[in-house]
C-alpha cells in the first residue's frame, strides 16, 4: 500500500496526483490548488504523506496526515 500521494506536473500540461509507487494518475487538474485539494483529501482519508512539488519537480511542502514518525513535541 502507498505511504504517500504526490502532486506534480502532468506532462501534457496541468497537475497530476499519483500515489507513491504507482506509474498512473489518480486524478488530473487544471491547477495546482485543485490538484492540491483533491490529494489533500485522499491523504486525510487515507493517513497518507502528501508531498507537493514545483513546476521542476523538486518538492515545495509535504504534510503528514499518517503515521507520523516525528509527530511535534509539547
Amino acid at each position: 500500500m502507498a505511504k504517500t500521494i504526490h502532486v506534480i506536473p502532468h506532462p501534457n500540461g496541468g497537475w497530476q496526483v499519483k500515489k507513491g509507487g504507482s506509474d498512473k494518475a489518480s486524478s488530473i487538474h487544471s491547477t495546482q490548488q485543485e490538484a492540491i485539494n483533491a490529494a489533500r483529501a485522499t491523504s486525510q482519508r487515507e493517513g497518507l504523506e502528501l508531498v507537493i512539488h514545483r513546476p521542476d519537480g523538486r518538492i515545495r511542502d509535504k504534510d503528514s496526515h499518517g503515521n507520523d514518525t516525528y509527530p511535534p513535541k509539547g
